[in-house]
C-alpha cells in the first residue's frame, strides 16, 4: 500500500501497495496513423513472447512523468508485440503529449501488463460494436479475436472526416459488416434501426467519448435492450459522473471527512492535509491505492484493481472510486 500520511496525526508506518509487475518494452514502430492519433508498437528487447491478452484490454503505460492507460490494437493470441494508438489531448494531463513529441523508434517504456474491463461475452449470439472517434481502439481487438473465432459481429463506426483511426482494420476485419459515418445525423439513424433488428441474444459494445457513449447507451435503452447486455469502455476521469456525497472514516488519526459530490476521495484527502502519493489521477496507475478496513460497500471505478480485489473490499483507488450517498468508507489513515 502507498505510503500516506496524516499531517496533524502522529506518525505511523504508512502500508505498502503490492506493486504489479512492470514490462520494459523497446518500441519498434511509430506512425501517424491520422491527424493527431500516433500508432506505437512496442516489442520485448530480446523478441520473447508478451503476456497474452483478451480483446478489449488496455496497456498502462508510463508517459514521462504520467501514467495512462491505452487500448491494445494488436492481437491477443500469442503476442509478441503491443500495438496502441494514441490521441494528442491539449487539455489532457501531458501523457500524450509526451508520447507525441518525446518519443523516438529505439526507446523504451515501461508498462503493467494488460488488464481488461470490456471483454466480450462469451456467451453472446452476436457482437454489435460500435465506435466514435479514437473509441475504436478496443474495437479493433474485438475484431481481431472475432475473426479468429469467427464469431457473428456487426461494427457501425463514426468519426470526423481526417480523423479516422484503423480504418482499414476495421474494413478488413469486418468486411460488409462494417459500415462507417462522418456525420452524426446519419450515424443516429442507422443505429436506430440496427438496434431494432438484433436477434436475441445480442450484446452492445460502445467506445468513444463520453456524451457519443451515452447516446448510444439511451437508444438501445429506448429500445429495450436490457442492461445485462449493454457494455461500454469510457476513457479518463472526465468521463466518469459527479458521484453522491459519501463520508470517510479514517480510523488511525481517528477522523471523519466529508466527501461532497463532484470532489474525489483522494482530492478531500488532500484539502485535509493528508499526502497521498498520486500520478495519473485517472484510475489507472495504481501510485494512490489506500487500504479498506470497513464501512458500506465502495464504487470502484478503476482499472487497476482486479475484479478480485473490488470483491475482497480492501483496497480502494481515491482518484475515482468512491461510495454511494449518505454511505461510509473506512480506510486505514
Amino acid at each position: 500500500m502507498t505510503a500516506l500520511a496524516d499531517a496533524d496525526a502522529a506518525p505511523a508506518t504508512p502500508p505498502t501497495a503490492p506493486r504489479s509487475t512492470t514490462l520494459i518494452l523497446t518500441v519498434t514502430s511509430i506512425t501517424n496513423s491520422a491527424n493527431g492519433i500516433r500508432t506505437i508498437t512496442l516489442a520485448h528487447p530480446d523478441g520473447s513472447a508478451l503476456p497474452g491478452f483478451v480483446p478489449g484490454s488496455h496497456l498502462v503505460v508510463a508517459a514521462g512523468t504520467h501514467s495512462n492507460a491505452y487500448s491494445l490494437v494488436s492481437d491477443g493470441a500469442n503476442p509478441t508485440e503491443y500495438t496502441i494508438s494514441v490521441l494528442f489531448v491539449e487539455e489532457g494531463n501531458g501523457g500524450s503529449r509526451w508520447l507525441h513529441d518525446e518519443l523516438a523508434e529505439g526507446d523504451q517504456l515501461e508498462v503493467r501488463p494488460p488488464r481488461s474491463a470490456f471483454a466480450p461475452a462469451a456467451r453472446a449470439a452476436k457482437h454489435l460494436l460500435v465506435a466514435g472517434g479514437i473509441g475504436v481502439t478496443p474495437i479493433v481487438s474485438h475484431l481481431r479475436a472475432a475473426a479468429r473465432w469467427q464469431r457473428n459481429v456487426q461494427v457501425l463506426y463514426a468519426f470526423r472526416p481526417g480523423y479516422a483511426a484503423h480504418v482499414d482494420d476495421v474494413s478488413q476485419l469486418a468486411g460488409s459488416q462494417a459500415e462507417l459515418f462522418t456525420t452524426r445525423a446519419e450515424f443516429s439513424t442507422r443505429l436506430a434501426a440496427t438496434l431494432e433488428e438484433q436477434p436475441v441474444g445480442t450484446h452492445l459494445y460502445v467506445c468513444g467519448p463520453a456524451g457519443f457513449i451515452d447516446h448510444v447507451l439511451d437508444a438501445a435503452t429506448a429500445a429495450g435492450w436490457p442492461s445485462s447486455r449493454l457494455h461500454s469502455e469510457r476513457f479518463g476521469i472526465d468521463a466518469l459522473d459527479a458521484g453522491d456525497p459519501f463520508r470517510v472514516k479514517l480510523t488511525r488519526s481517528d477522523r471523519t471527512l466529508d466527501v461532497p459530490s463532484g470532489i474525489s476521495l483522494l482530492e478531500a484527502l488532500e484539502a485535509n492535509d493528508i499526502a497521498v502519493p498520486n500520478l495519473c489521477r485517472q484510475g489507472v496507475c495504481g501510485e494512490c491505492r489506500i487500504d479498506l478496513c470497513g464501512g458500506d460497500e465502495p464504487i470502484h471505478r478503476d482499472l487497476f484493481l482486479t475484479d478480485d480485489e473490488k470483491k475482497s473490499r480492501t483496497a480502494i483507488m481515491p482518484c475515482v472510486s468512491r461510495a454511494g450517498a449518505g454511505c461510509t468508507l473506512e480506510v486505514s489513515l
